[in-house]
């Protein structure tokens, strides 16, 4: 696969890392061409100096052969901006940080699906400690071909869980209703603006990505709170 990250700090690089060690190709782009070069010579990647925001810079990476889109670099502002411009150039996914809650809802309303923030998730991490709750990182329990799936119910999914008709190795296991978590069982019915969390084989990723981003063309729907983001 094909990653474009948008600014080359602390998350970028230790991304870029393992991409790069599982076989994927990466280009970082950066605006600083001091921070290029102190990474040049380490990351078998390509650089591009420019900023990320802009429309000829963006271009020049080849949005319609690039899978992801990263928006990583330390301004909310210009990772909005960014997130905004790929969306428009075509980038088949694109995933935006911000640091400032604030720029939530203001994310959700322009349409950009995947918003990462990440003083929430490591807030909620060290409440759990403190709480003495179960601190297992997800990443470790999600193993081999098992993946989660996030959407956000409109109109037509309102009602018993059974309507969507989901692939038979994709189960809901939970939902946020109004902020609260909710287990989710055979019976659940869903409502408006509830937040879905989807246990499913990775076969079926594409499917469903495919089958919720189409709607999101008309309406903001996803919004997945991995929570990790930060930049030079």
């Amino acid at each position: 696969m094909r990653t474009v990250f948008i600014g080359a700090g602390e998350l970028s690089i230790a991304t870029a890392k393992q991409l790069i060690k599982k076989g994927h190709e990466v280009i970082i782009i950066e605006v600083d061409e001091a921070i290029i070069d102190e990474h040049a010579d380490t990351l078998d990647c390509s650089f591009l100096h420019g900023d990320g925001s802009k429309p000829e810079v963006l271009r020049e990476v080849s949005p319609e052969q690039t899978d992801f889109l990263f928006c990583l670099s330390s301004r909310d502002q210009a990772n909005v901006i960014a997130g905004l411009v790929g969306r428009s150039l075509g980038f088949k996914r694109v995933v935006t940080s911000i640091a400032d809650p604030a720029f939530d809802p203001i994310c959700r309303q322009l349409g950009l699906e995947d918003t990462i923030i990440p003083s929430r998730t490591i807030s909620r991490y060290l409440v759990d400690m403190v709480e003495d709750k179960a601190s297992i990182e997800l990443s470790s329990m999600i193993k081999d071909d098992a993946r989660l799936f996030m959407f956000v119910a409109e109109d037509d999914e309102v009602g018993n869980v059974e309507k969507l008709e989901l692939p038979s190795d994709a189960r809901i296991v939970c939902l946020y209703r109004n902020g609260e978590f909710m287990l989710a069982s055979d019976g659940t019915s869903l409502k408006k603006a509830d937040e879905v969390i989807v246990l499913t084989h990775a076969k079926n990723l594409k499917k469903l990505q495919e089958r919720w981003s189409s709607k999101s063309s008309e309406s903001p729907q996803v919004d997945m709170r991995a929570d990790d983001g930060g930049e030079s």
